[in-house]
């Protein structure tokens, strides 16, 4: 640990190098898989019983972002959030906004989309634990499982990035589809709520269905192997849909989103030995394979012991201290992207990393035992920082005249 916090204070200036050569090569392809194939530029369905978004084969691009309610007036928060289910209906099929609009009068649609493909957009959202305060008598509604997250170790949160009384995830093949859909739905939200963080992300993070190529992440391994298949109905059920045991009825085919802002120290991690990268995730860089196997798909045999008599898969690697079977066997369907946010000014290093999505029944019970446990022993903690940091109750999905808030309002 010391010699590795060492080479960290040691590269706190070399970040402006990389910066670099991140410019010269062009900032938009870091992380492109060349051999990707052509994007997918259907429409997906807005209606169904889930919201979309979520079991949804992960898209190229995405767009978070989460408001702040300003008004007090609960008939406001329900206009808002009808107005956010009609145009969300429309901007998924790929249709621009309607509204009254002339020659003399701000157009409802800003525009930049018209032409283009819905590129599989998907919009998805979520209430946060803020929604249920004083201002709007939901404090009796709000679900058990919608806990405040504790404070993990390591965490260095910045409050302008957490929260939220809102959130929206817009997923797409394009990026300027992902943000129209954002950037409309935030005008329409102008004199009810405000806009509090926003985070874009590229290169998805997690594999999810049958079939789909497993990506790589801005650590250069593959992740998301062992990511809950979303094919797997069964195993949707157990880890993702809240059941009819929830004590909050209008959360019943929902699910509990968590996001995490995670800054990765590349610098630090790019001077690592490959030996010391694939032992501290527990995988071989090159293939994918757990240490000790030779494919991806190899089983993850934790109790194999190398010649030297000691463990083939470290104690500490990221592969063991996630996997179910050290959390009980609880595990949670990850939806990540990669960001990258240009240069800290104060150290000159890369501000990049992972914007963690994950959804499940219960975070009690999933997300929050699995981070305490990842925060006090992975040894890819050491290479991470979390800066931001929220929690939302995703009802399910909508339609015919339904919205968003019917079951909550």
């Amino acid at each position: 640990m010391t010699e590795r916090m060492s080479r960290r204070r040691l590269l706190a200036g070399a970040g402006v190098a990389s910066a670099a050569l991140v410019a010269a090569s062009g900032a938009g392809p870091v992380g492109a898989d060349t051999s990707a194939p052509v994007p997918d530029n259907s429409a997906i369905p807005f209606g169904g019983a889930r919201q979309a978004g979520i079991t949804t084969p992960e898209q190229s691009r995405m767009v978070f972002a989460t408001y702040d309610v300003t008004t007090g007036d609960v008939a406001e928060l329900a206009a808002l959030l009808a107005e956010w289910t009609h145009a969300s209906s429309r901007l998924t099929a790929g249709k621009p906004l309607r509204g009254p609009g002339g020659q003399f009068a701000p157009p409802p649609d800003t525009g930049e989309a018209l032409g283009l493909p819905p590129s599989q957009l998907t919009l998805t959202l979520g209430f946060g634990p803020s929604l249920f305060d004083s201002r709007f008598g939901l404090g009796r509604r709000r679900p058990a499982a919608l806990v405040d997250l504790p404070a993990f170790p390591g965490d260095d949160l910045d409050p302008s990035l957490c929260g939220g009384d809102l959130c929206i995830q817009a997923c797409a093949n394009d990026a300027q589809v992902a943000f129209h859909a954002i950037r409309d739905l935030t005008r329409l939200a102008f004199g009810t709520a405000t806009i509090h963080a926003l985070q874009s992300g590229f290169g998805r993070t997690a594999s999810a269905g049958t079939g789909r190529q497993t990506p790589r992440n801005l650590l250069g391994f593959h992740d998301g192997t062992a990511n809950l298949d979303i094919d797997d109905e069964q195993a949707m059920d157990r880890f993702v849909w809240v059941g009819h045991d929830s004590d909050q009825p209008w959360m019943v085919g929902g699910t509990y989103l968590v996001a995490r802002r995670i800054r990765i120290h590349l610098e630090e991690w790019d001077r690592s030995t490959l030996q010391d990268q694939e032992q501290t995730v527990g995988r071989v860089k090159a293939s994918g394979a757990p240490l000790g196997g030779t494919d991806e798909s190899d089983p993850v045999d934790l109790f194999a012991v190398g010649v030297d008599g000691q463990l083939v898969i470290p104690d500490t690697a990221h592969i063991r201290v996630a996997g179910p079977s050290s959390n009980g066997g609880q595990a949670i369907l990850r939806r990540g992207y990669s960001f990258a946010d240009g240069v800290d000014p104060q150290s000159g290093e890369l501000d990049a990393g992972l914007f963690f999505i994950c959804f499940q029944r219960d975070p009690r019970l999933q997300f929050i035992p699995i981070q305490t446990r990842l925060s006090q022993i992975d040894a890819l903690a050491e290479y991470l920082v979390h800066t931001g940091s929220g929690i939302f109750a995703c009802p399910p999905g909508v339609s015919g005249d339904r919205t968003y808030g019917d079951g909550l309002l």
